[in-house]
């Protein structure tokens, strides 16, 4: 009868327990209010997102058609240094949620161990040695004992008021928040990275009109010392001459040092020092890829950064729940058992056991508002968080916005700046046979050689920006990312 009294305030409370099972203190998570417009401002010729599998699988670099590109952007997921950070602030996240999981289940724990302790009965005197120190010189006694305990122990916090579930609610979105940061950090690393190879391909083609364009000038100018040494031109045509020959090499050289430094920023972005890699000079400059759209309401999944917004106003809201849960008592049952004996040889023995167990309730009476402040910390952090996600949609669209008008206005400038080198290429053919006829002098030709050159470049600087602005427009749509997919991708990453 005794042993089932003493079972009966623990049951009780399990009975409590289960009652309670489904409550949990703080307000339920639903998505703040967004304005969403129905379609972008500047999607007027864009065609809506179509099932890709260069998009889907995530390798939106491969609309680019170029093999070293790929091969790069996977140097780069594999030994990028950054990504590599990224990578381990996510796994420190996954272990954080694993011990707020932890939580649920019973701490038990063991101990074994031995004591040795002595206590001084009766009187005697005592004498004092040099160093200052006292002995007992006898009339007493001292009685030494030895304990032995063996003892198994057994605490569990029950989740009364749902602040182990909110806390780990908190924790699985700060993961997830931490899964899309890692997506968010290598999708840039990866646009870094193409606009970076792209531009180097431009160079290598700003390069090589230099260098032809030098060497007609090299023809240029043989031509006009032999004019001159005929008697038909000026000594100024060949200075001229030689002027925008030596001008023009100086720029080919200049890209050298621009080109150089492009390399260096790809070697690093795969993780390798810049004495050891380098890319070889190739003609072909890949083509601009087909981009397609999304809806606004689409790019709330598609972009990394929005998704780590939310899963961080997710966090911020569970956290209020933790705090207010502060305000309730706290459930413990523990209960221990074992053997005491001061004797070795029967230690183990039924007569040497113990045992207890119970309830433990712990709860703040007074805290001088301490409870309260959280409260409100947390409120207003909750408050934080969704000003910051609103933010971040902002800005995307704005991003989203920006790239597509740039793009739309690029074409357009493209084909104006192409009419302008057709035209300055056919100027320099007529002025070049003028000039070889003898009808007007070589200043007229310098002018237009330089005319000439300098569209060559814009055209070609054109065709960079708008290659950036494409790499740009596929990161701002979010890449092939989904947030559908965001735990498993972070696991992924975090095996590798």
């Amino acid at each position: 009868m005794t042993r089932s009294r003493s079972l009966l305030i623990p049951l009780s409370a399990l009975a409590l327990a289960a009652a309670l099972a489904g409550c949990a203190i703080g307000p339920d998570y639903q998505r703040p209010e967004l304005t969403v417009p129905a379609s972008f401002k500047e999607g007027d010729g864009w065609r809506l997102a179509q099932p890709q599998d260069v998009l889907h699988h995530g390798a939106w670099w491969e609309l680019y058609g170029d093999a070293t590109l790929n091969d790069l952007q996977k140097r780069l997921v594999a030994a990028n240094q950054t990504l590599a950070q990224s990578v381990a602030s996510y796994r420190q996240a996954q272990a954080l949620t694993r011990g707020a999981r932890s939580s649920f289940f019973p701490t038990v724990s063991a101990d074994v161990g031995k004591t040795r302790s002595g206590q001084g009965t009766g009187s005697g005197g005592s004498v004092r040695l040099p160093d200052g120190s006292t002995v007992s010189s006898g009339g007493g006694s001292s009685s030494i004992s030895n304990s032995y305990s063996a003892s198994l122990g057994v605490s569990w916090e029950m989740d009364l008021w749902g602040k182990l579930r909110r806390q780990l609610e908190a924790d699985t979105a700060s993961m997830d928040a931490s899964a899309a940061d890692l997506a968010a950090s290598r999708l840039s690393l990866q646009s870094e990275l193409a606009q970076n190879y792209l531009q180097l391909r431009v160079m290598d083609r700003q390069i090589k009109l230099l260098n032809e364009t030098v060497e007609a000038y090299q023809r240029s100018l043989k031509l006009t010392e032999n004019q001159y040494n005929a008697g038909i031109v000026t000594k100024a045509d060949v200075a001229q001459a030689r002027t925008q020959l030596k001008s023009t090499e100086a720029q080919a050289i200049d890209l050298k040092y621009q080109r150089a430094q492009l390399e260096h920023a790809i070697a690093v972005l795969v993780g390798v020092p810049p004495a050891q890699f380098s890319l070889a000079v190739v003609d072909a400059v890949p083509g601009l890829p087909q981009v397609p759209a999304l809806l606004p309401s689409q790019l709330l999944e598609r972009r990394p950064d929005v998704a780590s917004a939310e899963r961080k106003v997710i966090a911020a809201n569970a956290q209020i729940g933790v705090a207010k849960a502060a305000w309730f008592p706290d459930l413990t049952l523990t209960a221990a058992g074992g053997y005491r004996s001061g004797s070795f040889q029967n230690w183990i023995e039924t007569p040497n056991r113990y045992w207890s167990i119970g309830p433990q309730f712990a709860m703040t009476l007074f805290d001088g508002g301490l409870i309260a402040s959280q409260v409100e910390q947390a409120e207003a952090s909750y408050d934080q968080t969704v000003a910051s996600y609103r933010q971040t949609v902002l800005d995307s669209f704005r991003e989203v916005e920006d790239y597509m008008v740039q793009l739309k206005v690029l074409e357009e400038e493209s084909g104006v700046q192409q009419e302008a080198l057709d035209s300055a290429r056919e100027a320099l053919r007529l002025t070049t046979n003028q000039y070889k006829a003898g009808t007007i002098d070589y200043s007229s030709v310098v002018t237009t050689q330089a005319t000439a050159l300098s569209n060559e470049r814009t055209v070609l600087t054109l065709l960079g920006t708008r290659l950036t602005a494409s790499v740009q427009l596929i990161a701002a749509l979010g890449g092939g990312w989904d947030s559908s997919r965001i735990a498993s991708e972070g696991d992924a990453a975090a095996s590798r």
